[in-house]
């Protein structure tokens, strides 16, 4: 009887333990209680911004610097004050990531770039009316343009398979100079020195589009290679490419329609396009240009 009552009192007592260890999660803790909700603000502002980066300061001896045309893209600004967006320039598309801080009444913005390419930096910019405002300083103080300035509008971007380039715009390739020793005799004496000289594009890349036209050999044939590089570019650049060669930007920078969106159009060509590509890349294999001297 006695060890009968001694296992109902241990019974009981490892009963009462594990209620007592149960307690503490007897009541469900309300998971939302502590989260911040962050909600979107500013939507107006997102989208892409467009205009020209101008550089500002230039090391003393670097050379063919370029104002490059630059689109800022605004993806997210929350009620945290964080940014996110991206930049799109000279061949780079980088994620940006920072702040925003409105005070009387103006916004202002604090955006980087990661720091793991070379020409990463910090963009600093103001909203004020209708325009972005600002600077960008490369981390690195090594390259050739350690600070630009920028002003951009906002600007929407589709792809139009029938933008042209202007009969007015200028197709002399100032960034691929030859230069050779020249020799002249005047008045008995004779002279020798050095003198630059050019390649220059004809008519053709803003008579016959890419895009829209099945070209044939016949189209081809007798264009310089300096014609079918811009004439092949232009299908790139109607497709929002950011050029990251010189050469290239120097023809399409100044173009009001072109706007720099990708670093990568493969999967947007038309089947057109990446035949005429095609063809003109087997002539230009093969094609000439006539080098001039210009007066810059």
């Amino acid at each position: 009887m006695k060890k009968l009552l001694l296992l109902n009192l241990l019974v009981a007592s490892l009963i009462s333990c594990t209620n007592t260890e149960k307690k503490p999660n007897a009541t469900p803790i309300d998971s939302t209680e502590n989260t911040v909700v962050t909600e979107e603000t500013h939507k107006d502002l997102y989208g892409m911004w467009v205009g020209d980066f101008e550089p500002v300061d230039i090391k003393e001896n670097a050379e063919n610097v370029q104002t490059n045309k630059i689109t800022l893209v605004l993806k997210s600004i929350t009620t945290g004050d964080d940014v996110i967006g991206q930049s799109v320039v000279a061949g780079n598309s980088r994620p940006l990531n920072g702040k925003i801080v409105a005070l009387n009444g103006k916004l202002s913005f604090v955006l980087d770039e990661p720091g793991d390419d070379k020409f990463d930096g910090r963009f600093e910019f103001e909203l004020k009316g209708d325009t972005l405002i600002g600077f960008w300083n490369a981390y690195k103080n090594t390259l050739d343009v350690t600070k630009r300035s920028f002003k951009l509008l906002k600007k929407s971007f589709t792809y139009n398979a029938n933008l042209m380039l202007s009969k007015d715009g200028d197709y002399t390739d100032w960034y691929g100079k030859k230069v050779k020793k020249v020799t002249d005799t005047v008045d008995g004496i004779t002279e020798t020195y050095e003198n630059e000289f050019y390649r220059s594009a004809s008519k053709a890349v803003y008579e016959l589009n890419a895009s829209t036209d099945n070209l044939t050999e016949k189209d081809l044939k007798n264009l310089r290679k300096l014609d079918l590089q811009i004439l092949r570019n232009t299908i790139f650049a109607r497709h929002g490419y950011t050029f990251k060669k010189k050469n290239y930007r120097q023809f399409f920078n100044p173009v009001e329609w072109y706007v720099p969106v990708t670093n990568n159009v493969d999967g947007q060509l038309t089947d057109i396009e990446k035949k005429n590509i095609k063809l003109l890349e087997r002539f230009e294999k093969y094609a000439e240009d006539n080098y001039d001297t210009f007066g810059r």
